[in-house]
């Protein structure tokens, strides 16, 4: 089910009808979240109902364990990380490694076909896996550090990971973040419930108006080959560029605000990334969930940057290909996640994003620089291969005319994304929109011109790109 869908607009009435009355109790509250929550995700495919439930069982009974018998709760730890990197291997990246072993035996003068040979259920990537995973994962490295004592109640650690907001695409909720809030019944004020209606509608207006009409653009661009001209292939990275954000971020917003209705915060995915002066800073703005993740349950443990300026960029090295290969099963994915790697590492090197902060108007070089340096990194992204990702960057890098074929609307709300962003950067986080004796009529009408473009200027309908991670 997803949230731009008439059944998700149904499920949703009959959810939150109910959600006054079967909050008030702790049994009842986590049993309902769980059977809405399984009947949400369940709507795509019922069958793989059955993997998230094995994967919250086998972390809850690991995480017990590992307090009932303290001598063996490294081997129990073990347990728990072996079984979610063991199924997310299997259907993540079993296609991939098996078309990499086709081509080193072929090489070798070896044909077998391996890919073909993988069952049909293993080769479909469940919805949300790489999400889930992660938080269910969190949960029992926290309670090993000895940062969270574990829950003796399935239904509350269920409910917790499950919670349909964040259940396919994230936010990344930590069970250290959300079992606290599960266990009483928060009461949902009006501020609750008109800043969750802020966020939901903005959510869809991104998701509606600016990544579905940016889609079929870019679709196009990267479907009819890459002979497109050099503007053209910079405005179509930059749809590209919006087209991402605007999804995933707008699904965030969307997730935020309904859990703002059930009485629940979940963290900021996305804090205007496109203001960012440095690749540090991006990733800062830029899925936080996701990269504070990375940072606290790899990078640090790997010995972050106190192991000296060598193991620093080996850790960051290891850090950001795992990151790109947790967005996708291909090399494209590595070779994006190295791109991020070697922009960190230059400027570790260089230190040249402080010192273009100590020059005037060297704020604006240095988010101009990084723009340019992430938009290219998106098309490795992008690219079905790398060599279709190298002739567009030859493209891009060199010139190549050819009549302008972009069409008019998507152009026009390309232009109005980037001058909304562009008004950020100048304004900073205080916006002068925010306070004063119009505030609340400036804000009822934004969003009622933003509800009614998310009806009346949506474009063709998809799912969120970040369902496929």
């Amino acid at each position: 089910m997803i949230f731009n869908s008439v059944a998700f607009l149904a499920f949703a009435l009959v959810f939150f009808a109910l959600w006054p009355w079967m909050k008030a109790r702790d049994v009842r509250r986590w049993s309902f979240i769980t059977v809405a929550s399984l009947l949400f995700y369940g709507w795509w495919d019922w069958r793989y109902i059955f993997l998230l439930l094995g994967t919250v069982v086998w972390d809850f009974a690991a995480a017990l364990a590992l307090v009932r018998f303290p001598r063996y709760r490294g081997f129990f730890l073990g347990l728990s990380l072996a079984g979610n990197l063991g199924v997310l291997g299997l259907f993540k990246y079993s296609h991939f490694l098996a078309h990499v072993l086709e081509s080193g035996l072929a090489a070798a003068g070896w044909h077998v076909e391996l890919a073909a040979r993988i069952p049909a259920f293993v080769a479909v990537l469940p919805i949300g896996i790489s999400f889930y995973t992660f938080q269910s994962m969190s949960y029992t490295i926290d309670v090993y550090r000895g940062h969270l004592a574990p829950t003796r109640n399935l239904l509350h650690f269920l409910a917790a990971v499950s919670l349909f907001p964040h259940l396919v695409a994230g936010p990344i909720i930590r069970a250290a973040d959300m079992l606290p809030q599960l266990r009483g019944a928060p009461p949902v004020t009006e501020q609750d419930r008109w800043e969750g209606l802020q966020l939901i509608i903005l959510g869809f207006f991104k998701k509606c108006v600016l990544a579905d009409n940016f889609a079929p653009v870019v679709a196009s661009a990267f479907g009819t080959g890459v002979t497109l001209s050099t503007g053209e292939w910079w405005v179509v990275m930059l749809m590209f560029a919006f087209q991402i954000f605007c999804d995933f971020s707008g699904y965030s917003d969307i997730a935020r605000g309904l859990a703002r209705w059930m009485g629940y915060r979940f963290v900021l995915n996305f804090d205007h990334p496109f203001a960012a002066a440095s690749a540090r800073e991006f990733w800062t703005r830029w899925h936080i969930s996701l990269s504070t993740w990375f940072r606290d349950y790899l990078y640090l443990p790997l010995g972050g940057s106190r192991c000296g300026p060598v193991r620093a960029h080996l850790n960051l090295w290891i850090t950001m290909l795992v990151s790109g290969l947790w967005h996708g099963a291909g090399l494209t994915f590595l070779a994006w996640g190295a791109w991020h790697a070697a922009a960190l590492s230059v400027e570790r090197i260089t230190g040249w994003p402080e010192r273009l902060r100590r020059l005037p108007g060297g704020r604006l070089v240095g988010c101009l620089v990084l723009n340019v340096m992430v938009i290219l990194g998106w098309v490795f992204f992008r690219a079905g291969s790398l060599e279709s990702a190298g002739v567009i960057l030859r493209r891009m890098l060199t010139w190549h005319g050819g009549e302008f074929r972009i069409p008019a609307i998507p152009l026009a709300l390309l232009a109005s994304a980037i001058l909304w962003e562009v008004g950020y950067f100048v304004r900073g986080p205080d916006r002068a929109a925010s306070s004063g004796p119009w505030a609340g009529l400036w804000a009822s009408c934004a969003l009622g011109a933003m509800a009614a473009g998310a009806v009346f200027l949506r474009g063709p309908g998809s799912v969120f790109i970040y369902f496929q991670f």
